[in-house]
């Protein structure tokens, strides 16, 4: 079971990957994650990818085509994996197709996790996040018990600045300009499967998992 994991910032994808690795033992292939590994351990492709970084610059397609090249021949993947952050581009969507074929595996669905914008803008610009322990919360829905205060470290909860409303709203263009293509394409496939993100996260996970055969 390979499966590639999509939508827009705050959608939810990065939660239900983590539930899903929990009930498939399936490991979650998060580039962000992989890319700071890899630059703390510093291996070659993490010095590669740490000289971009270090320029605010994205990480060229190849690097992480290779990172996930890497990954994927841990014995932990044999069985199969959730790719969560990419490809987040037509061509990054290509270059896996390739990748993948040359090991003799594919993608066998892309999940869309599709909700509005407004309702996007409302979940990402409420969250305050832990400055020490990385907990969130939401103004609304999630409150801690004390208010600016961190349940499990008694620390300063915080907006990180890509959270903030203007910033969140520029993350959706350019999802909508590079990531909405992959739609189609996996669409095209036969591949796509698309989930209403909208509904609370243990309805989204039941309907995944239903969706997914998990």
């Amino acid at each position: 079971m390979i499966t590639v994991l999509f939508g827009p910032p705050g959608s939810g994808k990065g939660t239900q990957a983590k539930l899903l690795v929990e009930k498939t033992f399936l490991p979650q292939l998060s580039t962000g994650d992989m890319l700071r590994t890899a630059i703390g351990h510093e291996t070659s492709l993490g010095k590669k990818a740490k000289i971009y970084m270090d320029k605010g610059a994205l990480v060229p397609d190849e690097v992480v085509i290779e990172l996930i090249r890497e990954r994927i021949g841990a014995r932990d993947c044999q069985k199969g994996f959730f790719l969560d952050g990419f490809p987040r581009t037509l061509a990054q969507a290509e270059a896996l197709d390739v990748m993948l074929t040359g090991v003799g595996k594919n993608v066998g669905s892309a999940v869309l996790f599709q909700i509005d914008d407004s309702e996007l803008v409302g979940r990402l610009s409420g969250r305050r996040t832990c400055l020490k322990c990385h907990s969130m919360y939401h103004i609304n829905t999630n409150k801690p018990k004390k208010p600016g205060i961190c349940d499990k470290c008694n620390s300063v909860l915080a907006q990180r600045d890509d959270d903030k409303a203007v910033v969140v709203q520029n993350r959706l263009k350019v999802y909508h300009e590079q990531t909405s293509p992959l739609i189609d394409y996996y669409k095209s496939q036969n591949k796509l499967v698309t989930i209403n993100a909208a509904l609370p996260s243990e309805l989204v996970f039941k309907f995944l998992v239903q969706a997914l055969g998990a």
